[in-house]
């Protein structure tokens, strides 16, 4: 059974959820994270002063620092959900996207082969690669599968898809016992504010625009991210060295309907003092270079092979994130008071924060 673990980029949105569910189960953790603008320490409670929770800043560039933190802690297992996400910041400069999506990964991947082979008690040891759908591209119909061919349109998918590449490569060569997991659009709580839903939520009873890329009609599948750190859990423990998983989320809608959604949900929760709707604020604005059409996962092998399959209900996990944005100004006003470009804030409807 798997006891301690290192968790990379676990200051983020989805690391931050796996984190705050590992510490549930009692284990320990190691939180290795560069600390960067969706970096928040405020995503994993420590007021309970967790003698088993361990926060580095740090790169995992920084081979020494991996190396030393996995001498000296001994993990059964990494996860590695470090990465830059941002599709619009990738089309706008893909260097910190080389530079640690795949440069970052392939350090990680060093330090894991160097640390395997130092010790034979390392052998139970196991490196997990929290990928993205987008490796798969935009598909007309069906599901992508877990051995379908990549073909990345981003500068941020291409990015991932050569860290997948590699981490197979090690399992392959080296004899590394890595997993892959290909997540779909993730949402929920602690998710940084340049990701759609709590843009919109944000800009909302801000009265400002809710801008909306193009005619609104790209498909993405919507995955609660508490059962995103779920799937990835269950994946570590009980997949095949070797393999990858789908993790969806089975609920694909339209862009404009997801709006919509919230804006009604929003009616309800907190009308606009003048009893206008939301979705008047709706605006369409020109969409991206590349945007890629549909995306959408088929997780049979994950509910046959490792048990799992999403718990939450679409409609129900809005409201609850909603509702939590709504309670939680402060982190809100943190973000929003930050040296972070504001501009940069909202079109973007890729899935993951590291």
């Amino acid at each position: 059974m798997i006891q301690t673990f290192l968790v990379t980029g676990g200051a983020g949105f989805i690391g931050s959820a796996i984190i705050r569910t590992l510490l549930k189960r009692g284990a320990k953790v190691i939180n290795l994270d560069a600390m960067t603008y969706a970096g928040n320490k405020d995503n994993i409670d420590t007021t309970g002063d967790h003698v088993d929770y361990l926060l580095v800043e740090g790169s995992i560039n920084d081979r020494p620092l991996v190396s030393n933190l996995l001498a000296e802690h001994q993990p059964q297992a990494i996860i590695n959900v470090a990465a830059e996400t941002h599709v619009d910041r990738s089309i706008d400069g893909p260097g910190p996207f080389v530079e640690t999506n795949i440069q970052g990964t392939f350090q990680l991947l060093e330090a894991c082969r160097d640390y395997v082979q130092s010790n034979k008690d390392h052998e139970g040891f196991r490196y997990l690669q929290v990928s993205t759908d987008e490796v798969f591209g935009s598909i007309e119909s069906g599901q992508s599968v877990e051995t379908d061919p990549y073909r990345p349109n981003s500068p941020y998918a291409a990015s991932k898809a050569a860290a997948d590449h590699l981490v197979r490569s090690y399992f392959k060569t080296y004899g590394l016992a890595t997993m892959t997991t290909h997540g779909s659009n993730t949402y929920g709580p602690y998710q940084f504010p340049e990701k759609l839903l709590p843009l919109m939520v944000l800009n909302a009873v801000d009265g400002k625009q809710l801008p909306v890329y193009g005619d609104g009609t790209n498909e993405r599948d919507w995955l609660y991210v508490d059962d995103h750190a779920n799937g990835i859990l269950a994946a570590l423990e009980n997949g095949i060295v070797g393999n990858a998983y789908n993790i969806g989320g089975g609920t694909e809608l339209k862009n404009i309907d997801i709006v919509n959604l919230l804006c009604s949900i929003l009616d309800k929760l907190q009308p606009r003092k003048d009893g206008v709707p939301y979705a008047d604020q709706i605006t369409y604005v020109a969409d991206r270079p590349g945007h890629d059409q549909r995306y959408a996962l088929d997780c049979k092998k994950a509910k046959r092979d490792i048990g799992w399959s999403p718990e939450m209900d679409f409609t129900t996990g809005l409201e609850e994130t909603i509702r939590w944005y709504l309670n939680h100004q402060e982190w809100c006003s943190k973000i929003a008071t930050s040296t972070y470009d504001r501009s940069r804030l909202g079109l973007d409807i890729g899935t993951k924060d590291h």
